[in-house]
């Protein structure tokens, strides 16, 4: 029914923010929810529903109120199927406070569960290709030629698409709530330094 209806809105959503990533985050969660007790009737609805409205991700405030939009539609939507109120709360809660750009810590297991779940599809293999269709759509230059990892600069993920490695994904792994998070997010930050590593040694012709 929800998915259903998820699927329905974001057809048109960047790759970034497609139904694909509903379906990871969704996976990652309900693992992560069972072993943390969550309460899977707010869980899901609120992982299904957290992305519904097209991402802005042009720039820091139109991403925060991304996640506004998507409460707040969210909420009409288990309303129309008369979901419990004080469920309806939790989900919104939720849903208005998993994004990184708006850097508010959540307040219940099953907020910090999808902010967990959703950074983790940031990162790693599937996180590195995020990066690049976003830098993609926004016409981000790969890296900038003079100082590609930007060690006399401030990193600009405005620009360059390898800058928000340094603004936002390497610093991911530090922000994981629950034990299994930080388990899986371990394992992707290391692919992330290799990638970069690989990265510099082909910019800089190293065979």
């Amino acid at each position: 029914m929800l998915l259903a209806e998820a699927k329905g809105l974001m057809e048109n959503n960047d790759p970034a923010h497609d139904f694909s990533h509903i379906l990871r985050v969704l996976s990652i969660a309900e693992a992560i929810g069972k072993k943390e007790n969550a309460d899977m009737e707010i869980l899901i609805p609120a992982v299904i529903l957290h992305d519904i409205t097209k991402q802005d991700k042009s720039t820091p405030e139109k991403r925060r109120l991304s996640a506004d939009k998507s409460a707040s539609m969210a909420s009409r939507i288990l309303q129309k199927y008369s979901y419990p109120e004080h469920k309806i709360e939790k989900i919104v809660h939720s849903i208005a406070i998993h994004s990184f750009s708006k850097g508010m810590k959540p307040e219940t297991i099953e907020a910090k569960i999808l902010q967990d779940a959703d950074r983790l599809d940031a990162i790693g293999a599937i996180g590195i290709a995020r990066c690049f269709a976003v830098g993609g759509e926004l016409r981000r230059k790969f890296y900038d030629i003079d100082d590609p990892r930007a060690e006399n600069r401030e990193a600009d993920d405005g620009q360059y698409s390898i800058d928000h490695f340094y603004k936002k994904l390497l610093l991911l792994k530090e922000k994981m709530h629950t034990e299994t998070a930080k388990e899986i997010a371990e394992k992707r930050h290391r692919f992330m330094q290799a990638f970069l590593r690989e990265l510099n040694d082909e910019i800089n012709a190293r065979l």
